[in-house]
């Protein structure tokens, strides 16, 4: 690990089989965030969480899911792109880097593996090792057309001639992301290029994660995992957002942990699915949530 606490160590191990790779910022010893990326997304997408929360005083682990990022690709798509094994993926991540309790913050799928860690109902380990739980516009029911939405553009990834075309697409098809400078564009872009073997630049991921929808039907209608979680939950919901839907956040006021009085749930506005967690505003809400759990 960098003794810069603004410099990540790049880190690869095998778990639960396949190589995967993650970012690890901050002190060895601190008090640990999993940061986990959205469904076609990376590590990297966590880098101003990162950078925040490790001056801070917290580590922070950001992995790439299989199939994205640096990541090993699955030889087993149908079997390995879906929660249960993602959920298998992180108590393993947890084993190697002898984690007894984290925060766990989720953009979107992050936020459904953290659901379904913290439920223990895949990985029963896991729902004692969940301090809290930062749903960044996921919840335990999205909606269908908005699922339809996402699985079309991710299941066939457009391919383009130059690097700034790629960068115009994902200006476009992220604009619900909210306000990101031009320096942020450019890396989430080059963060997550990779080229085709004909020279053109693609989206840095495996096409074949988005059979997660078609092999496992309803993958992410999780409120049995919701139902039993016993940790402080965090709910993000991007005011514009076409994925969590008003209805969804209230349903889930009356269920489980927000039955409990465990739940807040705050819109962020000027964003859609899902904000980037890049701002000041949307990272002391976290930073907040989390300090308040750790006490």
């Amino acid at each position: 690990m960098s003794n810069d606490l603004s410099v990540p160590a790049s880190c690869y191990a095998q778990l639960a089989g396949r190589e995967v790779h993650w970012l690890d910022w901050g002190a060895p010893d601190a008090p640990v965030v999993i940061a986990w990326h959205g469904l076609a997304r990376t590590c990297r997408d966590m880098d101003e969480l990162a950078q925040h929360f490790a001056a801070r005083g917290f580590r922070v682990i950001c992995p790439d899911t299989i199939g994205r990022g640096l990541s090993q690709w699955s030889p087993l798509p149908d079997e390995e792109y879906q929660l249960s094994f993602y959920a298998r993926i992180a108590g393993a991540l947890c084993d190697e880097l002898r984690l007894a309790r984290v925060h766990w913050v989720g953009t979107s799928m992050g936020g459904a593996i953290g659901t379904v860690c913290a439920s223990g109902l895949f990985e029963p380990r896991m729902k004692a090792r969940i301090a809290s739980l930062t749903l960044n516009d996921n919840a335990p029911q999205l909606a269908q057309a908005a699922i339809e939405r996402i699985r079309a553009y991710a299941g066939e990834p457009p391919a383009f001639g130059t690097v700034a075309e790629l960068e115009a697409f994902f200006r476009t098809v992220y604009k619900p992301y909210g306000w990101l400078s031009d320096a942020q564009w450019r890396r989430l872009t080059e963060s997550s290029t990779r080229r085709l073997p004909d020279g053109r630049v693609t989206p840095h991921y495996d096409p074949a994660m988005v059979r997660q929808f078609s092999a496992h039907d309803n993958d992410y209608l999780i409120w049995p995992h919701y139902d039993v979680i016993e940790a402080p939950v965090l709910c993000l919901r991007g005011a514009e957002s076409d994925l969590v839907l008003p209805e969804v956040t209230q349903e889930m006021q009356q269920r489980g942990p927000g039955a409990a009085g465990l739940l807040k749930v705050i819109e962020i506005q000027g964003c859609g699915h899902a904000p980037a967690l890049n701002v000041p505003e949307q990272l002391e809400l976290i930073e907040g949530f989390i300090r308040a759990a750790g006490r």
